[in-house]
C-alpha cells in the first residue's frame, strides 16, 4: 500500500471538514438534549422528574441531633467518630425501617446528625420515632430470642484472609457468651422448625439472625458446630464481606441501644406546596435570565455571540444532567447557584472574544488571531475560575446542609464553564474563522479599519485618582461601621436562635389579631410578617426557640382563632441558640481558609507575593462593604449570608485575576513603560470585559430576586452587593494597591540605573 501525502492545504480542508461534523454534532446534541430534558423520551425521563429535589422543594421534616456533652466530654477524638458513626448507623437503621423514600442520615460537624425525611408530615411522630431506644436481639430461626444486644460488648471489623474482603469480630459479655454458645449449639442441629417471617426471607434453619427493631441486620449459618467462648467471627464465603458492608453491620450491631442521649438542636417542616411553586418561578426566572444573557451577547458580540449562546445552552444541559446522574440533590438555593454559575460562564467567553479583537487589532489574520487569543485567553480562564473554585470548595466543607447544595452547584458550574468555553465555543469560532462569509472584522467586533469595538471608547487613569476611590470605599465602610456599632446587625433567627412558622391563611388577616392569638406563649422579639403573592401567609418569627410540641400548640391556637388547617403549615422551623454562634464562627473561618488559599495560589501563580497581597486587600474590602450594606439598611442576616460573603469572594478575587493577568502581560511587553501607564493600560485593555461579566451576573440574578421566594432572596441579595462590590475593588482599588506596592521597586530600578551611569562618568 502507497503511503499518502496531504498538502497543507488539504490538511486545512480536512480540519474544517471535522470542525463542522463535530460543531453539527454539538448542536443536535443540544437541540435533542433539551427536547428530552423538558419533555423526556421513551423509558428516558425529563430532567424534572430524574432530578432529586431537597426538602425546600418536595417538602418534608429535617431534624439536627446534638449529642449530650455529659456523654461525650470524657471521649477521645478516635471514640467520639466511632460512637457518631454507631449512633448515625442505628438512626438511618430506624428511618430505613419506617420505609420514607430517599431519606438521608448523615454526621454533621463531629457531635451532630441530620436526618432528612422527605415526605413526612407527622414531624412529632418522627422524631419521636427516630430519637427512641433501638433493639437488637439474636433470633432462632423458630422465632425465639436466644440473646439481645446487652450481652454483646463489642462489634468490629478485620480483613477476611480466608475469604478475601472483611470480617464482622464480635465480642460478648461473659454470660452474653453462654447465651451465644446454646444458640449455635442450637442451630447446628438444623432441625428447627422456620417461622413463618424467616421462611419468607429464605433463611435455614441453621442460622443465627442478627435483628435491629424487627429489621434482619444479617443471618450468618452456622455450619462447624456450636461456638463457645466470648468471640465468633462472622464470614462471607462469596469473597468476604466490602469495608463498607462490614462497618455498617459492626456499627449496627454495636448498635443495640442508643449510645448516646441526643438532643434536638434544629428541626424544620417544609410542605411540598411552597416548594414547588418556588421550583416553577425559579425556572421561569431563570429562562428570563437566560434569555436576556442571549440577546446580550448577540447585540455585543454579533456571529461570536451566537456561538456563545450555544455554547451557553449546552452548558446548562451539561450541569443539569451531572446533577442527575450523581444522585446530587437540587435545592432552592442550588438553583440560584446554577443561575450565578451562567453569568461565571459568560465571563470565559467574553474573556476570549476579547483577546480575539484584540489580536485582530495588532494587525493578524482573523485564523491567527484566533488561535493565538484563544492561546493566551487560556491561562487568564484557569487562573480566575480556579481562584473562584476554591472559594466553592471551602463553602461545601464548612458550610450548612443548605449550603453545601449551593457550592455543589456553583462547582460543577465552575468546571463545565471551562470544558465549553475552551472546547465547545473554540470549536465554533475555529470554524467560522476558516468561514469565507463570516471570517470578516464586521463579524468578530473589529472596526473595517482594525480597531477594536469598545464599550467604552475612552481610556481611564485610574492610578492618578486612586486616593479619591481610597476615600469612597472608606467613607462606605466607615458609615457600615457606625451604624453597626450604635445599631448593631440585624441577626435571624438562624444565628439568634428561635423559631419561623409559616401559614397560608387563605385570606388578608390583621398582624395585631396574630400577635393576640399567641400572646399566651410569651414570644420573645415575636415579629409577624404578610407573604406571599396575595399577603394572605402569615410568617411568625420569634426568638423563643420552640420544639415540635411547642410550635405545635402555638400552630393550633392560630388553626382554631382563624379556621387554617394542617395543610395550611407551609413551613416550620427551629433553631437552638447554640447554632447561631456556630454559624458566625464558620462564616469566619470560611472567609479566613478561602482568602489564605487564594493567596497561596496567587502568589504560586504570579510568582509574587505583591499580587497575592492586594487581591486579599480587595476580598477583604468587598466583604466590609457587603457588611456595611446590611447594617446601614438593617437587612437580615440569615445562614444564606454565609454563602453569598463566600461567593463574593470568589467572585471578587475572579475579576481581580482578570486584569492581574493582563498587568503581568504587558509588564513584560512594555518593560520601558512606567508602572503607572502599564497598569493603567491593563484596566483599560480589560475594562469592557468586567462591566461585562458584572452585567451578565446581574441580568441572571435580577430575575431571581423578583420573582422567587424570601429563602432565595436571602441567598441573592449578598451576591448582587457582591458583585458591584468586587467589580469595584478589581478596577478601582485593587490594581492601585498592586501600584503602590511596586511603585518602590520601580525607585529602586532607577536608582541602580543612575549608579550604573555615574560609575560609567567616572
Amino acid at each position: 500500500m502507497g503511503k499518502f501525502d496531504y498538502t497543507e492545504g488539504e490538511k486545512i480542508k480536512m480540519n474544517s471538514k471535522l470542525r463542522k461534523f463535530l460543531a453539527g454534532l454539538v448542536v443536535i446534541a443540544v437541540l435533542i438534549g433539551w427536547y428530552i430534558s423538558i419533555f423526556g423520551i421513551g423509558e428516558i425521563s425529563s430532567i424534572k422528574d430524574a432530578m432529586k429535589f431537597g426538602l425546600d422543594i418536595n417538602g418534608g421534616v429535617y431534624v439536627v441531633l446534638e449529642a449530650e456533652q455529659d456523654d461525650i466530654k470524657n471521649l477521645s477524638d478516635e471514640e467520639l467518630t466511632a460512637t457518631m458513626e454507631q449512633t448515625r448507623a442505628v438512626l438511618n437503621n430506624r428511618v430505613n425501617a419506617m420505609g420514607i423514600s430517599e431519606a438521608t442520615v448523615s454526621l454533621e460537624g463531629n457531635d451532630r446528625i441530620r436526618v432528612e425525611m422527605p415526605g413526612v408530615e407527622d414531624a412529632q411522630q418522627a422524631i419521636e420515632q427516630i430519637g427512641k431506644t433501638a433493639k437488637l436481639r439474636f433470633m432462632l430461626a423458630d422465632g425465639s430470642e436466644a440473646l439481645s444486644g446487652d450481652d454483646v460488648k463489642d462489634a468490629s471489623i478485620d480483613t477476611d484472609t480466608e475469604n478475601g474482603g472483611y470480617k464482622i469480630v464480635m465480642e460478648f459479655t461473659g454470660e452474653g457468651g453462654k447465651k451465644f454458645e446454646d444458640a449455635t449449639r442450637k442451630a447446628f442441629a438444623n432441625n428447627l422448625p422456620v417461622s413463618k417471617e424467616f421462611s419468607e426471607a429464605g433463611i435455614p434453619s441453621n442460622s443465627v439472625i442478627i435483628m435491629l427493631d424487627e429489621e434482619i441486620v444479617t443471618a450468618p449459618v452456622v455450619d462447624n458446630g456450636a461456638i463457645s467462648g466470648t468471640n465468633c467471627e462472622i464470614t462471607s464465603r462469596g469473597g468476604g464481606y466490602s469495608k463498607e458492608e462490614a462497618s455498617n453491620t459492626a456499627a449496627l450491631i454495636r448498635g443495640g441501644a442508643l449510645p448516646i442521649s441526643l438532643n434536638e438542636v434544629t428541626s424544620s417542616v417544609q410542605t411540598a406546596t411552597i416548594g414547588y411553586n418556588a421550583l416553577n418561578k425559579s425556572i421561569v426566572a431563570g429562562a428570563i435570565g437566560l434569555g436576556l444573557v442571549f440577546v446580550l451577547m448577540l447585540l455585543m458580540y454579533n456571529v461570536l455571540g451566537l456561538l456563545a449562546d450555544v455554547a451557553l445552552l449546552l452548558y446548562v444541559l451539561i450541569v443539569l444532567w451531572i446533577m442527575a446522574g450523581l444522585g446530587s440533590v437540587l435545592t432552592l438555593p442550588g438553583i440560584a447557584g446554577i443561575i450565578l454559575s451562567i453569568g461565571m460562564a459568560v465571563d470565559a467567553n467574553v474573556i476570549i472574544f476579547a483577546r480575539i479583537k484584540e489580536e485582530i487589532g495588532l494587525g493578524k489574520t482573523i485564523r491567527v488571531a484566533v488561535d493565538q487569543g484563544f492561546k493566551h485567553a487560556l491561562t487568564t480562564v484557569l487562573d480566575a475560575q480556579i481562584t473562584t473554585l476554591i472559594a466553592s470548595v471551602v463553602l461545601y466543607e464548612i458550610g450548612s446542609t443548605t449550603v453545601k447544595g449551593f457550592a455543589l452547584t456553583l462547582m460543577i458550574g465552575i468546571i463545565v464553564s471551562i470544558f465549553t468555553a475552551v472546547v465547545v465555543t473554540q470549536l465554533f469560532v475555529g470554524l467560522v474563522a476558516n468561514s469565507k462569509t463570516f471570517a470578516k472584522n464586521k463579524y468578530f467586533g473589529v472596526n473595517e479599519d482594525g480597531t477594536p469595538k469598545r464599550l467604552l471608547k475612552k481610556d481611564f487613569s485610574f492610578i492618578k485618582n486612586r486616593k479619591i476611590f481610597y476615600c469612597c470605599s472608606a467613607v462606605l465602610i466607615v458609615v457600615g461601621l457606625v451604624f453597626a456599632g450604635f445599631r448593631g446587625f440585624n441577626y435571624g433567627i438562624d444565628f439568634t436562635g428561635g423559631t419561623m412558622i409559616q401559614l397560608d391563611m387563605g385570606k388578608k388577616v390583621d398582624v395585631e389579631e396574630v400577635k393576640d392569638t399567641v400572646d399566651k406563649y410569651d414570644l420573645e422579639e415575636l415579629s409577624v410578617i404578610l407573604s406571599g403573592d396575595k399577603q394572605d401567609q402569615v410568617i411568625l418569627k420569634t426568638t423563643s426557640a420552640l420544639d415540635n410540641d411547642e410550635r405545635t400548640e402555638v400552630i393550633n391556637s392560630l388553626e382554631k382563632k382563624f379556621g387554617v388547617t394542617d395543610d395550611d403549615i407551609l413551613a416550620s422551623e427551629e433553631f437552638g441558640p447554640t447554632v447561631g454562634k456556630e454559624l458566625k464562627t464558620n462564616a469566619l473561618k470560611s472567609v479566613l481558609i478561602a482568602a489564605v488559599g487564594m493567596l497561596i495560589y496567587i502568589i504560586f501563580r504570579f510568582k509574587s507575593w505583591k499580587y497575592g497581597v492586594s487581591s486579599i486587600a480587595g476580598i477583604l474590602h468587598d466583604v466590609l462593604v457587603v457588611l456595611a450594606f446590611y447594617a446601614i439598611f438593617n437587612v437580615t442576616i440569615n445562614n444564606p449570608f454565609i454563602a453569598g460573603i463566600l461567593t463574593v469572594v470568589g467572585y471578587s478575587i475572579n475579576d481581580t485575576i482578570v486584569i492581574f493577568d493582563r498587568i503581568r502581560e504587558n509588564r513584560k511587553l512594555y518593560k520601558k513603560d512606567s508602572s503607572e501607564v502599564v497598569i493603567d493600560r491593563s484596566i483599560n485593555q480589560t475594562l469592557s470585559r468586567s462591566i461585562m461579566t458584572s452585567l451578565t451576573t446581574l441580568i441572571c440574578m435580577v430575575p431571581m430576586f423578583f420573582m422567587v421566594s424570601t429563602s432565595i432572596r436571602e441567598f441573592i441579595i449578598p451576591l448582587m452587593v457582591g458583585v458591584l462590590a468586587g467589580t469595584y475593588s478589581s478596577i478601582f482599588l485593587c490594581s492601585p494597591l498592586f501600584y503602590e506596592l511596586s511603585k518602590n521597586e520601580e525607585k529602586s530600578k532607577y536608582m541602580l540605573n543612575q549608579d550604573k551611569h555615574n560609575k560609567k562618568k567616572k
